[in-house]
């Protein structure tokens, strides 16, 4: 998808169940605030500047309604234009599950797109445009919009250091053959 590349160490240890309510209270919602995903992501030991470029795998995939409606329909620090478009294909009530891109530019491609669109006020989730809203990510938003190898840099420094949390040791887990699926 044109994105960076980064060594990962071999040998990792993988979880073979997954916890959807672990997930919920661990992750910072589609709503949350600056505050909030700062707060988040250093409990994680992850720095304000991890942060800011993990929320820049945003510049590929979409997005349910439901989980932008509110940021089309009430918020204010947001371009008029892309409101009206977000709009036509979410209506204010219904469509939960109608997708629109994360990244109106470049939506299949990995790039700094969706900085880009912070500063132009085109974030798709309140929590993404809480990135460019007269806070502390303000000026690190603006310098990857503008300089994208910085951004992979960053990005794939975070992606190392993400990839270290809390890594399983011992018997718990799993080497996985096939890093997509549980061993059989």
């Amino acid at each position: 998808l044109g994105g960076p590349t980064w060594s990962v160490n071999l040998g990792r240890r993988d979880a073979t169940t997954a916890s959807q309510s672990t997930a919920n209270s661990d992750l910072p919602g589609s709503s949350s605030s600056l505050a909030s995903l700062i707060s988040k992501f250093s409990a994680k030991g992850l720095s304000a500047r991890d942060m800011t470029a993990l929320s820049g795998a945003h510049t590929i995939g979409q997005a349910q309604c439901q989980f932008f409606r509110s940021r089309v329909y009430n918020d204010t620090n947001i371009n008029t234009n892309f409101a009206t478009l977000r709009q036509a294909n979410c209506p204010s009530s219904g469509g939960d599950s109608n997708l629109a891109p994360l990244d109106i530019q470049s939506p299949n491609r990995f790039g700094s797109d969706y900085f880009q669109n912070l500063v132009g006020l085109r974030g798709l989730l309140h929590s993404d445009q809480e990135l460019f809203n007269n806070g502390t990510q303000d000026a690190l938003v603006r310098q990857y919009s503008i300089n994208s190898d910085l951004f992979f840099n960053d990005f794939t420094a975070a992606m190392v250091r993400m990839g270290n949390i809390s890594p399983l040791t011992g018997t718990s887990g799993e080497i996985r053959l096939n890093c997509r699926k549980v061993n059989s």
